[in-house]
């Protein structure tokens, strides 16, 4: 399966939107892509996961990367996410504590 990323930007606030699995072979390209967004100066990132159906260590992993390189200039990196099996992957790893999670993208850009 592939891994599609959609990048919009709006008000200062960069929108990833995912549709695929996020995994070894897929989380590259989320790398990239997340780090362009930084690299260009967008440091206050939503990432919608309702597109993905499955998310392995590899990807939480580009994930809490992104995060680092984003506090480091000073944003933060928001989920948005109602799938129960994602949400169960982040509780597991305790990375629920350290990703704000929100129901809808509007509710994640307003934060």
């Amino acid at each position: 399966m592939e891994l599609d990323v959609r990048a919009t930007r709006e008000n200062g606030v960069c929108v990833l939107e995912l549709h695929g699995e996020v995994d070894v072979y897929t989380s590259p390209a989320l790398k990239e892509r997340l780090v362009a967004a930084i690299e260009d100066g967008c440091n206050d990132i939503v990432v919608a996961l309702d597109g993905v159906g499955f998310i392995d260590s590899s990807g939480l992993g580009v994930l809490v990367g992104g995060l680092r390189r984003a506090k480091e200039r000073g944003g933060a990196i928001r989920l948005v996410c109602t799938r129960d099996n994602i949400l169960k992957i982040f509780r597991i790893t305790g990375l629920d504590k350290v990703f704000p999670t929100f129901a809808t993208l509007e509710e994640a850009k307003e934060f």
